[in-house]
């Protein structure tokens, strides 16, 4: 009995050195695990906020979006088109903007079979001249795009439609200044060719920001365009970044927020509308609808009809017109080139030009 008795005692006190080693091992490792856990934190943070700057870019410009999908954006007669041609412009260099030039619609058995020259002979007809300025996703060939180049034609315009760098073909990445520099490049192109024609910009969403940023532009040139219709208002200025997730403990270091500023303290993406509608001098028409989500969510601070008091008091009455579709219709951000009334009220604008 004695015998196994020491046994049993000498067996347990040789795993009591191993059950301490196991744990002794364990904790080193968790301890290893937890610094580099601390070390990846530290690493990561910076990197991320730097990173959610340009993260908040493709917030905005959705380009990498390409609808409608597998379109080829050289034949526009594949979206019943078939009296417009394609091109490329270069508004920089190592810039080109693939760009849509759709002729009045009564021009379209004379543009069968025709080239690029003789479309640009078109532009000094004495037709009104528009250059639409689309939103931030998808391409020129986008459907509502599409369907405000029909409508326009149909009423005795042309339309040139062009997708700024980065976006459909364009070649670039876009920026404020870029996408600003690209309308401007369009316009002085159109001018040059249009002769005393009038030209107008109809920018929706987005594209009414690169709008009154490139009419400011011209203002500070000594231009005024003919005129500017604004579809799905945004003030972007009012939009900031929220806070980051770490932010909380990563600004108590010492010289953390000197080394890497807070995502939004150089926003790239300003576009200043209500800014720029106080320097704007060209007659302007507002399109709003009711339903649009995307300017309900704007509305209590800087909404369309706030815009449009402020191009009023800049203005007048008669030189600033807003027109507002009921919710009911359904048109939300990019159905109001259904609405039947839309080209008479296109029409009674460039009548007033």
């Amino acid at each position: 009995m004695r015998q196994r008795t020491t046994k049993d005692v000498s067996a347990s006190a040789h795993k009591i050195p191993k059950v301490k080693r196991n744990h002794d091992e364990t904790e080193a490792r968790w301890k290893k695990s937890s610094l580099f856990a601390l070390i990846v934190i530290l690493v990561l943070v910076p990197f991320i906020l730097i990173v959610a700057r340009e993260l908040f870019q493709h917030l905005v410009y959705k380009y990498r979006i390409k609808v409608p999908l597998f379109v080829d954006l050289n034949t526009p007669i594949d979206f019943s088109l078939n009296h417009t041609i394609n091109m490329y412009l270069t508004s920089e260099e190592g810039i080109s903007l693939g760009v849509w030039h759709t002729v009045p619609e009564s021009k379209w058995r004379e543009a069968q079979g025709k080239d690029i020259e003789w479309y640009q002979s078109t532009l000094n007809d004495g037709s009104p001249v528009f250059i639409y300025l689309h939103g931030n996703t998808g391409t020129r060939a986008a459907t509502h795009r599409v369907g405000v180049a029909k409508l326009l034609s149909a009423l005795g315009y042309h339309v040139l439609v062009p997708d700024y760098r980065g976006f459909g073909d364009s070649s670039g990445e876009p920026t404020e200044a870029g996408l600003t520099t690209d309308a401007l490049h369009v316009y002085n192109w159109v001018k040059e060719r249009s002769g005393s024609s009038l030209v107008v910009f109809w920018g929706h969403s987005l594209g009414t920001g690169v709008s009154t940023n490139t009419a400011v532009k011209l203002v500070e040139q000594g231009i005024v365009l003919d005129g500017v219709i604004l579809e799905g208002t945004v003030n972007l200025a009012k939009i900031e970044l929220p806070s980051h997730v770490f932010s909380w403990y990563y600004w108590k270091f010492p010289g953390m927020t000197y080394l890497f500023p807070e995502p939004w303290a150089e926003n790239k993406v300003v576009l200043p509308t209500g800014q720029n509608l106080r320097r704007m001098k060209s007659p302007l028409l507002f399109l709003h609808a009711e339903d649009d989500p995307a300017l309900i969510q704007s509305a209590q601070e800087v909404g369309p009809f706030q815009l449009y008091e402020v191009a009023v008091s800049t203005q007048n009455v008669d030189r600033v017109k807003f027109v507002s579709f009921e919710g009911y219709l359904g048109y939300v951000h990019n159905g109001l080139y259904r609405d039947p009334r839309l080209p008479g009220i296109i029409k009674n604008f460039v009548l007033s030009l």
